[in-house]
């Protein structure tokens, strides 16, 4: 028999992506090892993955949506061929207990931003109405444009802020990475503070290096951390880093961070 998960003690759930177990596992025993050490979401997996990731008790917490990360909900043209694939991916996400599917709003490809805005809200209010009856969250993510994601629109909490708020739905949140966040605005504890009611997950990384959290980068995830358990956050907070070191000693220490 597996090993099922056995939530981590304190107030917020964890989850974990690929990238945290390096190279050479297979998903099998990432899944293994996740659940052992106290994980209970596994982010970015199709459903191909879900049966593993149910078999050790793990949650598929963040699912395919609609779009790319340079191709997505900011173009009108997109809208007919996303809205098929937001459909099928509600569907199934629904069906298999995946509670959030991820989106984007794509590249700015020289739109401006409230275009953009209308753009993306104009989408995602033809699909609320299902996201909210089959009670899967639709979660955009915010990526930075300096380092890792030239050109990409969603790079300043306003964006996301002003699409969930147009398009008024419990359904639509924003995936809130704290390493892109940094990169391009920082003040990351005051931000979740102030628009915590419009996020929906979050993702986690140390700065510079999207390594593991260590005394060489400049973010405090235990405080950061708190700040999201004091709010009463219910969602997951998954760790999306590359180790540089032994990557499950790495991982108990990110998790033991975030034990708050």
């Amino acid at each position: 028999m597996p090993a099922l998960a056995l939530a981590r003690p304190g107030r917020l759930k964890q989850g974990v992506t690929r990238g945290c177990f390096g190279k050479g596992m297979s998903l099998e025993e990432m899944a293994g090892h996740a659940a052992r050490l106290g994980v209970t979401g596994f982010d970015l997996i199709g459903e191909d993955g879900w049966p593993v990731l149910k078999k050790h008790g793990l949650v598929p917490t963040m699912a395919p949506g609609a779009g790319t990360i340079k191709d997505a909900l900011n173009r009108k043209e997109n809208h007919a061929r996303l809205e098929e694939a937001m459909r099928s991916n509600l569907r199934k996400a629904a069906a298999n207990g995946v509670p959030n599917v991820i989106t984007f709003s794509g590249n700015r490809a020289g739109m401006g931003d409230e275009e953009a805005i209308e753009n993306c809200v104009a989408f995602l209010r033809r699909v609320k109405a299902e996201a909210e009856d089959r009670q899967v969250t639709i979660c955009m993510e915010y990526l930075n444009s300096k380092v890792n994601h030239a050109d990409y629109q969603f790079d300043n909490m306003r964006f996301g802020v002003e699409v969930c708020k147009r398009t008024a739905s419990p359904r639509v949140k924003i995936l809130y990475d704290i390493y892109h966040a940094q990169i391009m605005e920082g003040d990351i504890i005051r931000t979740i503070r102030d628009n915590i009611g419009w996020i929906g997950h979050f993702h986690t990384a140390g700065n510079p290096g999207r390594h593991e959290f260590d005394d060489t980068q400049e973010m405090n995830y235990r405080g950061i951390a708190r700040a999201i358990a004091d709010l009463g956050f219910t969602g997951w907070v998954s760790h999306e880093y590359s180790p540089l070191r032994n990557p499950l000693e790495s991982l108990e220490a990110a998790l033991k961070t975030c034990e708050v």
